[in-house]
C-alpha cells in the first residue's frame, strides 16, 4: 500500500473513532471504535480506537457519579458545571479529529483523562 493509501486510511478511520462520539446511540457511538480496534492492524489507528474508548467510558463514568451526586442532592451544587463538561464533551473530540486529520501518523491523547485500554 502506498504512503498517500495509508495516511488517507488512517485519517479517515482515526477521525471516525474520535467523531463517533456525536452519534446518539449508545451501541453505535461505543461500536464504531471496537470494531475499528479488532479489526485494524495499523499501530496509530489503533491508539486512537483506544484513545476514543477511554474517552467514552470516562464521559459515561463522570456522567453516573454526577446523576448518583445529584439523587442525593449533593450534585444540584454542582449544577453550574454542567455547561462546561458538555462543552468539553463537544470540543474535545472535535479537536482531536482536527488533530488527527492534520497529522495522521500521531494518535491523539485526550487530555484529563483515567486511560482503562
Amino acid at each position: 500500500m502506498n504512503d498517500t493509501s495509508l495516511s488517507g486510511k488512517r485519517r479517515l478511520l482515526s477521525a471516525l473513532c474520535h467523531g463517533s462520539i456525536f452519534f446518539s446511540a449508545l451501541l453505535v457511538s461505543i461500536g464504531i471504535p471496537i470494531a475499528i480496534l479488532f479489526v485494524s492492524d495499523d499501530s496509530v489507528i489503533r491508539e486512537n480506537a483506544k484513545e476514543a474508548l477511554n474517552f467514552h467510558l470516562n464521559i459515561w463514568f463522570y456522567g453516573a457519579i454526577y446523576a448518583v451526586l445529584t439523587a442525593i442532592l449533593i450534585g444540584y451544587l454542582l449544577l453550574p458545571l454542567v455547561p462546561i463538561f458538555i462543552l468539553l464533551t463537544w470540543i474535545l473530540p472535535i479537536i482531536a479529529i482536527v488533530k488527527v486529520i492534520g497529522d495522521p501518523d500521531k494518535a491523539f491523547r485526550y487530555p484529563f483523562i483515567f486511560r482503562v485500554l
